[in-house]
């Protein structure tokens, strides 16, 4: 029965989203709320809350003053050159714009944090895509599968999780994977060649500053893939301004002072916006560098980096106090949006565990492997890992499915190390998944709804994850 009703809440949750009845915000509380009670565990339903809430808690914390410090270094001008050298490249040419998205989100990517890749990413591109009047979900949705096949280098999460799960080397598992991996990138590099040339179709090569209308937002799944519609239309901007000319008056969050109404230049480009500090740009970049690389050596906890971090810009570029609580005030729309997020996903992820729905949904799927496939446990765990790494933490997965699947394939002569490089297969559908606190970063600074953004990410995910695990297959690896 609680097989039953997890995968009912999940399905429940993702029809809800994805048709827009509900928020994802009061989706994540109401849903596993009403299903805690369904189970007769609501008198629980308090601790399986507080205890989702204590776990996730940190990387609340840590998004917060995150989104706060990328938020200042937006508005100082650390990333203008970025987006100049990225303009330079892109000419404005649509296509180029999405491979550009594909190559940044994988180099950023590096750093093996999902949020801080997000947060750049996001900073760098949003402009552009805003003024080309190109559909952002082809942005988030290149972003999050860059970012989901990189994710699996050591030092990203997976495949230290793999390996302590096993109590196998993270390097025996990741370097013979990387030929695999290379191949899931050129997948997405090769699928973004594509949504480029769909949405040039669709708009057209322009040059920046000389289209003779303004471009205006409109995001909806179907741009970008060849669906009809478009996501994303031109209009002639009438005098008057009436009600047909305005689809969202909300601030951007581009590192402008908000509600620029898509000018002629968005702000996140305006050389002369009066938050740049260019004196300081050392002093910027040397403070950025310097935080990623505490991150990677893991010298401080992400949260206390992240709040030393944003405390320091704020007080070194904006001494004056209105001009700090300005720059907060800007940024306090993606901060709530996503902390909040995070809070109603605990709840989810709370109910999910506390009910002990997530195991009996795992001990489902493992003993439906059919006994014929037990030399294949390989190939069973990699094409498992998409829908378990979706609807699971990695942590979940990791540490609780992953050794039940690895003892099968142990008992029909299948290695631990196959089993572990076979669980990293589904990481760029993971990336996406809605109990991942980094994909809410991406899509509220991306201004795109998470409903949009998982109808059109889903299907290419899934295919990059498949990709990975032929090419593993193909290599011996798996």
């Amino acid at each position: 029965m609680l097989t039953i009703l997890g995968f009912a809440m999940i399905a429940t949750f993702l029809a809800l989203i994805m048709t827009k009845k509900m928020s994802p915000i009061a989706a994540l509380v109401l849903i596993p709320a009403l299903f805690c009670v369904a189970v007769g565990k609501g008198a629980h339903l308090g601790d399986y809350v507080i205890d989702g809430v204590s776990s996730l808690a940190p990387t609340a914390a840590m998004l917060m003053f995150a989104i706060v410090y990328f938020g200042v270094m937006i508005d100082v001008g650390l990333f203008d050159p970025v987006v100049r050298g990225i303009l330079r490249f892109c000419k404005a040419d649509p296509m180029r714009v999405v491979v550009g998205t594909a190559v940044l989100a994988a180099i950023v990517s590096l750093d093996g944090d999902g949020s801080t890749t997000f947060m750049i990413t996001v900073s760098a591109m949003y402009p552009l895509y805003k003024r080309l009047g190109m559909s952002l979900v082809v942005m988030t949705g290149v972003a999050a599968m860059a970012n989901g096949v990189m994710n699996t280098v050591p030092w990203g999460g997976p495949t230290a999780r793999a390996a302590t799960a096993l109590k196998l080397d993270a390097a025996d598992i990741f370097v013979p994977m990387i030929p695999a991996l290379l191949v899931g990138l050129l997948g997405v590099l090769g699928l973004a060649y594509l949504l480029g040339l769909r949405e040039r179709r669709r708009l057209g090569a322009l040059r920046l500053g000389e289209e003779s209308v303004e471009t205006k937002e409109t995001v909806l799944v179907g741009a970008g893939t060849g669906a009809g519609g478009g996501g994303l239309e031109k209009r002639p901007v009438a005098g008057g301004g009436g009600a047909d000319d305005v689809d969202d008056d909300r601030d951007d969050g581009d590192g402008g002072d908000g509600g620029d109404g898509d000018g002629d230049l968005l702000k996140g480009l305006d050389p002369n916006r009066p938050t740049l500090r260019p004196r300081l740009y050392w002093f910027n970049a040397l403070l950025t560098g310097t935080l990623i690389t505490a991150m990677i050596l893991e010298l401080l906890p992400i949260p206390v980096l992240f709040l030393l971090g944003a405390a320091l810009a704020l007080s070194v570029n904006y001494p004056r106090l209105p001009d700090q609580k300005a720059r907060i005030a800007a940024h306090a729309d993606n901060v709530l949006n996503v902390s909040g997020m995070v809070f109603a996903a605990a709840v989810f992820t709370g109910v999910l565990q506390g009910t002990g729905m997530v195991d009996h949904m795992a001990g489902w799927l493992v003993d439906t492997v059919p006994e014929g496939l037990g030399p294949h446990m390989a190939l069973v765990t990699g094409v498992l890992s998409l829908p378990l790494t979706y609807f699971m933490s990695n942590d979940g997965f990791y540490f609780g499915v992953l050794p039940v699947l690895a003892e099968a394939g142990a008992a029909h002569g299948v290695t631990p190390l196959e089993m572990a490089r076979a669980s990293l297969v589904g990481q760029p559908l993971h990336m996406s998944s809605p109990l991942v606190p980094a994909v809410y970063v991406l899509v509220g600074m991306a201004r795109v709804e998470f409903g949009d953004h998982t109808r059109f990410v889903v299907k290419w995910a899934a295919l990059t994850c498949l990709l990975i695990l032929a090419a593993g297959i193909l290599f011996g690896t798996i």
